[in-house]
């Protein structure tokens, strides 16, 4: 029957691992699928926005660059020889025009006669400037046939832009060419990827924030209190009739806490009729006077000597006092054979997996029988903690833990 309960209490323990772990995948991958969701939703939007943005840039930059150009060249436009010009300036060829209005700007700049680049900054693959090249017949159509200003992509030389073309009329009123500026769509990808990035740190930081809190929260609500009652239902397995498990969680983990302390305290009642009716009741009384008396450690100097399992072993012979039992008395002294620093009885109960309650009775009575030493530790804030460490005989004798 104990083996059957110690079972079920192991199967319980890997459960409760794997259901931290199974909580954790699960958080991670719910924040993990929101954060992508989120950077694709946000990167469609960048991009929306990038593109409005630069169609504006474009346009003012066109309406700024027409007037410097109107300032510096007073005059209608016309065409003379063959070549464009503003008023009595030669437009055609004047690299230095469009070259200044690019620095101003940081646009590409082009002047057309018709649908032709009579001066530009942008540069065929070459590296030569465009000049002789034709605009694309969607922009030909919109500008210089329907006398429209044209916003948005467009294939310039091979390449796509954010662009803005207007008309170029002479004094009579008629349409004799174009003038352009467009962003390449680096400033676009610029935009959009410096948009990204920021987000993406944003997002990462807060991500990191909620899955902290969160696994706080699962932690201090929900596994510790299933800890708590798997450690206590381990003492049961192990003979040891805990006191009851006070956890504070979501109700259905306080409704398991109340059921497993009315399961304690009715095991405890059938104990305890089981012990009237066999006339052993009081388990410490001996024939010879010294059940649960604790032994003088000077008596179990060979046994130390031995080893952890000829000292366990010695112990129970000595009868135990009620509530020990030999098993978990030999687990805690293998545990604590393999210790080289003072110890507290939650962190035996830790190594041990047991509940700090019953670890702390085995330790007391260790200390009694003058295996260990005890001393309280003060901190700067709180109640002081018992430490115990290793008396004489266990520092004489420091094996590696064996197996239980």
């Amino acid at each position: 029957m104990t083996n059957y309960i110690s079972s079920r209490v192991n199967w319980g323990v890997i459960v409760l691992r794997s259901l931290q772990n199974q909580i954790l995948v699960l958080m991670l991958g719910s924040l993990l699928l929101l954060s992508a969701s989120f950077s694709v939703v946000l990167g469609l939007h960048m991009r929306e926005r990038a593109v409005a943005a630069a169609i504006v840039k474009a346009q003012s930059d066109l309406a700024t660059a027409g007037e410097l150009i109107d300032a510096k060249y007073p005059g209608d436009w016309n065409i003379r020889g063959g070549a464009m010009y503003k008023g009595n300036a030669r437009i055609s060829n004047n690299t230095a025009l469009v070259d200044y209005l690019a620095r101003l700007t940081g646009d590409t700049v082009t002047i057309f006669l018709g649908d032709t680049r009579v001066t530009t900054t942008v540069r065929l693959d070459s590296g030569e400037r465009a000049i002789g090249t034709k605009v694309s017949d969607i922009v030909a159509q919109t500008v210089l046939k329907n006398g429209q200003m044209y916003l948005g992509e467009a294939n310039v030389v091979g390449h796509i832009y954010q662009t803005a073309y207007e008309p170029l009329r002479d004094a009579a009123g008629s349409i004799i060419g174009m003038f352009y500026v467009g962003i390449s769509r680096a400033y676009d990808q610029e935009m959009i990827v410096n948009s990204l990035i920021r987000m993406a740190l944003l997002g990462a930081g807060l991500t990191l924030l909620v899955m902290l809190l969160t696994w706080y929260f699962i932690r201090k609500v929900i596994i510790r209190p299933l800890r708590e009652i798997t450690l206590g239902t381990r003492d049961v397995a192990t003979g040891h009739f805990t006191g009851k498990v006070e956890v504070n969680g979501p109700r259905e983990i306080g409704e398991l806490a109340v059921a497993f302390n009315q399961m304690v305290e009715r095991l405890e009642l059938v104990a305890g009729q089981f012990e009237r009716v066999t006339g052993k009741s009081e388990r410490g009384a001996g024939p010879e006077g010294t059940r649960g008396k604790p032994v003088g450690g000077e008596d179990l100097a060979g046994d130390v000597q031995a080893g952890p399992a000829a000292l366990a072993d010695n112990l129970a012979r000595q009868e135990l006092p009620k509530g020990l039992n030999q098993a978990t008395l030999r687990q805690i002294i293998v545990y604590l054979q393999g210790v080289r620093f003072p110890v507290s009885a939650e962190h035996v109960a830790e190594g041990v997996r047991l509940t700090r309650v019953t670890v702390r009775r085995y330790l007391e009575y260790l200390e009694q029988c003058g295996l260990l030493a005890a001393e309280l530790k003060y901190g700067t804030v709180g109640r002081p903690v018992k430490v115990f460490f290793a008396g004489k005989m266990f520092k004489e004798h420091r094996q590696q833990p064996e197996e239980i």
